[in-house]
């Protein structure tokens, strides 16, 4: 049996990218949500504050080595894999790729071990900072890969000479035509990721009974966060949707099922995309509702599939299926929102089982729509690995066998199942134990005696009482 070395390799990126993705898009909202939680310790010098931060400092610490385990391979898969590619797009992908290490992967390294270890070794404003760097480091970090990301998708700024990408404006390449609708659509989903994990677990632990008023606050929090956040989603997603309409219609189309070009195309709901014979089965839709929203008008013109040859037409209905989970989910999202503001009379939403269960669901399913978002992306953009430059095949290595692509894929596959299995052990730990015990000292406690002996008093040791 011949095997295919690049479809195999496209499936060996899928699953280390897939992987990977869950775990910066958890951490990138969470990080910012322990910035806030420092910042309110540090202000109000309330326990609560600072024992929610603890418990959440461990569940990032353990996100954060998965996330950068499973991370790092994928950079040497561009010459395992996709030699090609990296040598064409060497000029531009290498510095911007540099650029992430050294801008935000040394700031996250840096004063994540404060964040850590530091915790009543320094005052608590530093520890605080600390978490603002962490939190500011994930953001640079992920603006780097989403530009890197969205040139592949709106390539600008630069020429093609002997096969290789020379950029001739580092302002346009860099900000390309994409780039901020995905920035901020990939950053709102990150603050949703965080929200609903953290309304998740807060829920758990109220249906549990356990550490009630701890718990109820951090789910207050998150759904204020959500109420805001979610409906603000939609809006972003509307703008992202419209610039990839823009620049990519042939994705466009196969997001919403349109096979021939016309105007007034309905918004599908459901269909069979049949992609051998170029239509869909049994569809249902609203009339002409998908032209309003593409182009804010009854009648507008929506490309069709058909434009462009079969050979450059990417697999539709996995982008027309992705799409429709990506855009359920979001809807979702929203309703448990507003359904947590209708349920602020008298804080029944701490106490309303429904509602409490249904969290505890949704706390999974950002990551499903991160997912369903990133295949609609990705899938969508095939056959082009550079829009309209470069396909897949083309960036493919040359050397590379099916046998040997299929080799490194099985092995990823077993080490990453290792990886997930030990990350979900000691997640599942840190869950069981739960928030730190009330009365346990305070980080001010913590820092001023451990201050005491540089000041001279060292007889202050043998006046604490014995633990």
């Amino acid at each position: 049996m011949d095997l295919d070395p690049l479809l195999l390799s496209r499936i060996q990126f899928a699953f280390v990218v897939s992987f990977h993705a869950i775990f910066p898009v958890f951490t990138i909202g969470l990080a910012s949500y322990i910035a806030a939680l420092e910042g309110l310790s540090w202000r109000t010098q309330n326990p609560v504050w600072e024992r929610l931060s603890r418990f959440w400092i461990q569940v990032f610490a353990v996100v954060f080595g998965m996330g950068v385990v499973s991370g790092i391979v994928m950079a040497f898969q561009f010459g395992t894999n996709w030699s090609n590619f990296a040598y064409a797009g060497a000029n531009f992908l290498g510095p911007v790729l540099s650029y992430e290490v050294v801008t935000a992967f040394f700031l996250e390294a840096a004063f994540l071990g404060v964040l850590l270890f530091g915790r009543g070794k320094v005052p608590q404003g530093v520890h605080f900072f600390a978490a603002v760097m962490v939190a500011l480091g994930t953001f640079i970090s992920s603006f780097w890969i989403l530009s890197a990301n969205s040139w592949m998708q709106t390539p600008g700024g630069y020429e093609l000479r002997e096969g290789m990408v020379h950029v001739t404006s580092w302002s346009d390449a860099i900000f390309n035509a994409s780039l901020w609708p995905r920035f901020f659509h990939m950053a709102l989903a990150s603050f949703l990721t965080g929200g609903f994990v953290v309304a998740g677990v807060s829920a758990w632990y109220l249906l549990r009974k356990k550490d009630v008023e701890v718990h109820k606050r951090a789910l207050s929090m998150s759904l204020w966060l959500l109420l805001f956040i979610a409906p603000a989603q939609v809006v972003v997603g509307d703008i992202h949707g419209l610039n990839t309409f823009e620049h990519q219609p042939t994705k466009v189309a196969a997001m919403e099922g349109v096979w021939e070009t016309e105007r007034g195309a309905p918004l599908l709901l459901f269909a069979i995309p049949d992609q051998e014979e170029q239509t869909n089965h049994f569809e249902i839709g609203i009339p002409r509702l998908a032209s309003y929203i593409l182009t804010h008008d009854w009648d507008g013109e929506v490309q069709g599939l058909n434009e462009v040859p079969r050979g450059e037409q990417p697999p539709v209905a996995i982008v027309f299926w992705a799409f429709r989970i990506m855009v359920g989910i979001g809807i979702l999202m929203v309703l448990f929102a507003f359904a947590g503001l209708i349920l602020r009379r008298k804080e029944a939403y701490a106490r309303t089982a429904w509602f409490l269960q249904g969290l505890r669901l949704m706390a999974i399913s950002p990551f499903i729509a991160v997912l369903a978002g990133w295949f609609v992306t990705e899938v969508g953009r095939a056959p082009w690995l550079i829009y309209e430059v470069m396909t897949h095949a083309q960036g493919l290595t040359p050397s590379l066998t099916g046998g040997m692509a299929l080799f490194t894929l099985v092995g990823y596959i077993l080490v990453y199942s290792v990886v997930f299995a030990a990350g979900l052990y000691y997640l599942m730990r840190v869950l069981r134990v739960g928030v730190a015990p009330e009365h346990e000292m305070t980080t001010a406690e913590n820092y001023h005696r451990a201050k005491r002996p540089l000041s001279g008093a060292s007889a202050s040791w043998e006046e604490e009482p014995q633990q």
